[in-house]
């Protein structure tokens, strides 16, 4: 038997010396048995490992922290516009654009209405709101409809632009608008009802969380701030921070 030869063993090649065991040289047949012993310990080892691993994936992979998925505008047109008509309530905003923080500071109660305008693409603002101690009625501004890139333009009576958003898809009673006029991120959720539920309001701090928002930067409004709004006979009240 030559001193060295090369075997194809489970698809590698291995190179075989003047093996020994204790010491001793193991010819012939006992040669094949070493290494057919050594093939099954080595399978056995490769299918434990493969096991294992089988075995672990799932537990690494329900132990990763969930990823943030995109906010995704809706699409503006003849069918999704008629959507926003009635009467909405600000629930809950959150700004790093140091002019949008110090409104919502301010505001502590927030309602406002959408009716048709004078054309297809504009949209009547009635606005009623807390600010401080005092309640304000503003009808006098406007939302200009863009379908070509589907954005939102708040505009006051002169045509002076105050904030250009994008409406998220999100249920059908809740507004939340991505507010893209500045390099900082601004986010707010509205409400055909004063009250939304838990469920609505995790996910709603969970995209928060994702745009790098602390619970310092999140502002809520609250029903002990009510304002009536033309027309109304009873308080409907807002939204409070904790609702179930």
């Amino acid at each position: 038997m030559p001193e060295q030869t090369a075997r194809q063993w489970n698809g590698h090649t291995l190179v075989l010396g003047m093996s020994s065991i204790a010491g001793s040289p193991i010819k012939g047949t006992e040669l094949s048995k070493a290494w057919h012993s050594r093939s099954i310990l080595l399978d056995s080892q490769e299918m434990l490992a493969t096991l294992a691993l089988l075995l672990g994936l799932p537990l690494a992979l329900g132990t990763e922290p969930p990823s943030c998925a995109p906010l995704v505008p809706v699409t503006l047109d003849n069918s999704t516009v008629p959507r926003l008509l009635g009467q909405w309530f600000y629930i809950v905003g959150a700004s790093k654009y140091p002019p949008y923080l110090e409104e919502l500071k301010a505001v502590t109660y927030a309602a406002f209405s959408f009716s048709p305008g004078s054309h297809e693409d504009e949209l009547n603002v009635t606005e009623i709101m807390r600010i401080n101690e005092t309640c304000v009625v503003r009808n006098s501004s406007k939302v200009l409809v863009f379908q070509q890139n589907s954005t939102l333009m708040h505009v006051e009576g002169d045509k002076r632009e105050v904030s250009m958003a994008r409406l998220i898809q999100s249920d059908k009673d809740l507004l939340i608008l991505n507010h893209i006029n500045s390099d900082f991120p601004s986010l707010s959720l509205s409400a055909r009802t004063p009250n939304v539920s838990k469920e609505h309001m995790e996910e709603f701090k969970a995209q928060l969380h994702c745009l790098g928002f602390a619970e310092e930067d999140v502002f809520y409004t609250s029903r002990e701030h009510t304002c009536l709004l033309p027309g109304e006979k009873t308080g409907k009240g807002s939204a409070d921070p904790q609702l179930g």
